[in-house]
């Protein structure tokens, strides 16, 4: 009894294992096809009132946040430098990021404006409603003469990103959002800090769940528009990612700056640069894009889904530096 019961367990066996052999591991998704034409659906020839910070009145502005190994004057010079190495140019528009209370004007900020740089500032703003109640005017003056010291146009990002959910407990609601957007941009009329332009920049999923126009402030508030948009948890072409926001803002009379773009590294190089070469088709065909800029980062504990740094990577940082080359891109 014992031999036949080991028999059928050894029968048993060498079926399943004959089984599990003939499985085949299920094939990859394919790639989406990105050599067809991209969509035009925000072609405004302008000219456009878009504040003290003026659209080139052909072809785009290209810029970039290039994340620094430190976050430190001389940090954030080499950074930058190094890229601009790489690329054989200077970029048009730097983006930095601050918290509420992080004031514009540091050393570095000051040595980028002397190299004839432009600064986006992307302005982490707190509770709306606490903003509301007054709670952070002074903190608001202080940062509107920090601004206005500069002289230089600045492109400021109040709370990019607002429609995140993960941000609902602070935003509250697009109302919310609205207020405080209008809040603030008197306190910075009160302190003549004339040399804003005020961009208002969601994300594309926002675009897509159909949320992210709740927060708009209105035209008499916004000086560019701008959204920012990845290829990370899914590789689609960008037209397709931003297609929602470009039909939106393609009915208004704003330049559009695409505030962050990037494709991650999941997707391997060859299908980052040919995402990266039908990003520059895309932005071509919608003139209203007026500048761009790439998020240079692999944050710090995110996957590969959620890292975009294109140096390292040579065919993808080639479509990059093809880009930066291109005389559309250097008006």
């Amino acid at each position: 009894m014992r031999r036949a019961a080991a028999g059928v367990l050894i029968a048993v066996l060498l079926l399943v294992a004959a089984c599990s052999s003939d499985k085949k591991e299920p094939a990859p998704e394919p790639s989406p096809d990105l050599s067809g034409r991209p969509p035009a659906l925000a072609v405004q020839g302008g000219p456009f009132a878009a504040g003290p910070f003026t659209p080139p009145a052909k072809g785009a502005y290209v810029g970039a946040w290039i994340k620094p190994d430190e976050l430190t004057h001389v940090g954030r010079l080499e950074a930058v430098g190094s890229l601009e190495s790489s690329l054989g140019r200077r970029l048009d528009i730097l983006n930095t990021y601050r918290r509420f209370d992080q004031l514009v004007g540091t050393e570095s900020d000051q040595e980028f404006l002397a190299q004839g740089q432009s600064l986006m500032v992307s302005w982490a703003t707190g509770d709306n409603r606490s903003i509301l109640d007054g709670e952070h005017d002074r903190l608001i003056h202080q940062q509107a003469r920090a601004i206005r010291k500069i002289k230089q146009p600045v492109l400021l990002r109040m709370r990019w990103e607002m429609d995140r959910p993960n941000l609902r407990a602070t935003m509250w609601s697009g109302a919310d959002y609205i207020a405080a957007w209008k809040y603030v941009r008197a306190i910075f009329k009160q302190e003549r800090a004339d040399n804003v332009s005020w961009v208002w920049c969601p994300t594309a999923e926002g675009f897509q769940r159909g949320e992210a126009a709740d927060f708009y402030p209105g035209d008499d508030q916004v000086d560019w528009t701008c959204v920012d948009v990845y290829a990370g948890a899914s590789f689609q072409p960008i037209g397709e990612l931003m297609g929602p926001f470009l039909q939106w803002a393609g009915q208004r009379p704003k330049p559009i700056i695409i505030g962050e773009f990037g494709v991650a590294k999941a997707w391997g190089s060859a299908n980052r640069a040919a995402w990266l070469k039908d990003a520059e088709r895309t932005f071509k065909a919608n003139k209203q894009i007026k500048a761009v800029a790439y998020f240079e980062s692999d944050p710090e504990g995110n996957g590969p889904n959620q890292q975009f740094r294109l140096s390292g990577d040579k065919q993808a940082f080639g479509a990059f530096h093809s880009l930066v080359k291109d005389p559309y891109f250097n008006p």
